[in-house]
């Protein structure tokens, strides 16, 4: 038994992961930054996050409408590492700011 649409799974996974670790930490951390409650060098961070996010976003998009299931794949991974990256780059660095500041 053969699945028909192999790269059906791999697309509603990176929908949650642009969702869950690219959209909302982003917010959460511009939230922070705006209330002020981060020191405000963490704003320096969403210069390098949110294109991330953002070409993350239009990868997936591209994913969702490529006919060749390769091709999909191929830019389906690449948005959900392009995701990783912004993780890393805003939660890791609020986390590495927060500690060097006290904060």
């Amino acid at each position: 038994m053969t699945n028909p649409n192999p790269v059906g799974p791999l697309r509603w996974y990176a929908v949650l992961a642009v969702l869950f670790f690219g959209i909302l930490p982003t917010a959460m951390v511009a939230l922070l930054v705006a209330r002020g409650n981060t020191p405000g060098s963490v704003g320096w961070l969403l210069a390098g996050g949110v294109p991330l996010v953002i070409s993350a976003i239009i990868l997936l998009v591209r994913g969702f409408t490529a006919a060749d299931p390769e091709e999909a794949s191929i830019l389906l991974r690449r948005s959900m590492a392009f995701v990783a990256g912004a993780d890393v780059l805003l939660l890791g660095g609020n986390a590495l700011i927060r500690m060097a500041t006290g904060a």
